[in-house]
């Protein structure tokens, strides 16, 4: 029988599916649809430069007033405010609409990572397990179910843009500007971009999703720190001073394990940006057209949510290092191979081919970073995870300022070294922490749980 905890993991994981359908799908096709003066792209540049700025102070404020529950809530209405922008696109409404979806990114993802922390944790310490265990498990059945939004949102848009009267081939001369030979070469919008009936109608579908998992989520999903926010907004004997709260994203940059991560946070955002706004561009879009993107999307969801599944269920047994490995040895392989690949109409099962090797090691990246972040600060889950979107956002505004300015091959190299990066550092956090492991500390406690038997089964330390 299904208990309590999992069925909060599969209400937070079915809300997330529901609201990122729309958000995923919107976000793969602005690079193509909004092309216009790169205003799709700016306007995902001004989403994650808003993110970064929320990170600093609004998660812990919104969390400790709210609760999770109704912080997820809130930041979901922000992304709907998204979609209606889409309606009419312009600067006038993608880029405000891109600043209140910015402003509630940060809060919602902080809020579900520490909700999955402390599920994880309440459920560890009923079965007698590690924490770490069960936050890995939690976690990659997230991912698992929330990275299939690529397959329903990129569905949605290649069934309605592949009714479009304006699909036609992509001429010959095109082709040789396709790739990492593309410097900032503008695809023919005239003979791509589907009729304005058609966007209308998949952004109302998206706007309806969206409003879908607001309502999952305010109805299903269990106020599990509801006491805790409250007593906060009594101003309870335990609340910490407004500029306390305000800055204790940057406190935690004092230790120095989470510097330490901020190249392998930035890599994610600088991966995750160039699927879907280089490679959907200057492949897919380049040399097959627009209503490929979705289908090309689609196989990256699916190989992403299999593979989150299964890689948060192996952690358990070869720890995080070798998943890693992994992760950077197929992105290695990868960014070469598209150096030199030049995207052919006949090569067609070429271009699955990467996003489905991509969308292994984003599983690997997204799963394994979310929970080393909530295994190592513990005790400071709010401001930690407010750090990870701060970080992964900052690699989404740098990859997409630059994207209208620089061709491909250089975006190439550039994403190339910051992985270099990443293998450099990302192994001196392990020996730090194999050396130093993280000491069991009183951290959240559930009211309904004693507070004996739930330290014992803190998390500490996650399996080399």
């Amino acid at each position: 029988m299904l208990n309590r905890n999992s069925k909060n993991i599969l209400v937070v994981s079915i809300g997330f599916l529901s609201l990122f359908t729309a958000y995923g799908g919107l976000q793969s096709l602005q690079s193509s649809l909004n092309a216009e003066e790169g205003m799709g792209v700016a306007s995902l540049s001004v989403i994650y430069a808003s993110i970064i700025i929320s990170s600093m102070f609004l998660p812990p404020i919104m969390i400790k007033n709210l609760g999770c529950k109704w912080t997820i809530v809130v930041s979901m209405a922000c992304y709907v405010s998204y979609s209606f922008g889409n309606l009419y696109p312009g600067w006038y409404t993608l880029i405000p609409t891109s600043v209140i979806l910015g402003l509630g990114g940060s809060p919602l993802w902080s809020a579900k990572c520490t909700y999955l922390t402390i599920t994880g944790n309440l459920q560890a310490s009923k079965d007698g397990k590690k924490g770490s265990d069960v936050i890995n498990q939690y976690f990659g059945i997230f991912f698992f179910i929330f990275q299939s939004s690529a397959v329903w949102g990129n569905l949605m848009s290649s069934l309605i843009f592949g009714s479009s009267s304006n699909i036609t081939l992509v001429p010959e001369e095109q082709l040789q500007f396709c790739g990492a030979a593309s410097c900032d070469v503008q695809v023919n919008t005239t003979t791509t971009r589907p009729e304005q009936e058609l966007v209308w109608i998949l952004v109302g579908c998206y706007i309806g999703v969206g409003v879908l998992a607001m309502i999952i989520v305010a109805v299903f999903l269990d106020n599990i720190d509801q006491e805790q926010a409250s007593e906060f907004r009594r101003g309870g004997v335990n609340r910490e001073p407004l500029w306390h709260t305000f800055l204790a994203t940057f406190r935690l940059l004092r230790d120095r394990r989470l510097v330490i991560l901020i190249p392998l946070t930035m890599y994610s955002g600088f991966e995750q940006s160039f699927l879907s706004g280089e490679y959907t561009k200057n492949y897919v879009t380049c040399a097959l057209g627009i209503h490929y993107v979705g289908y090309v999307m689609m196989c990256f969801g699916a190989c992403n949510s299999i593979c989150s599944f299964v890689f948060g269920r192996l952690a358990e047994y070869t720890g995080r290092v070798p998943l890693f490995l992994l992760a950077a040895i197929t992105n290695f392989a990868s960014i070469l191979a598209l150096l030199y690949w030049r995207p052919d109409p006949d090569q067609v099962v070429v271009f699955f081919v990467f996003p489905a090797l991509w969308g292994m090691a984003d599983a690997i990246w997204q799963t394994q970073t979310n929970a080393l972040y909530g295994i190592l600060f513990p005790r400071d889950k709010e401001a930690a995870f407010s750090n990870y979107r701060m970080w992964e956002s900052l690699g989404f505004v740098i990859a997409f300022a630059y994207s209208t300015f620089i061709c491909l091959e250089y975006k190439l190299y550039i994403l190339l070294a910051v992985l270099l990066l990443t293998a450099v550092t990302y192994p001196i956090v392990e020996y730090r922490e194999y050396r130093n492991p993280t000491l069991p500390i009183e951290a959240y406690t559930p009211h309904n749980i004693p507070t004996e038997i739930y330290e014992k089964h803190i998390i500490a330390q996650s399996q080399l």
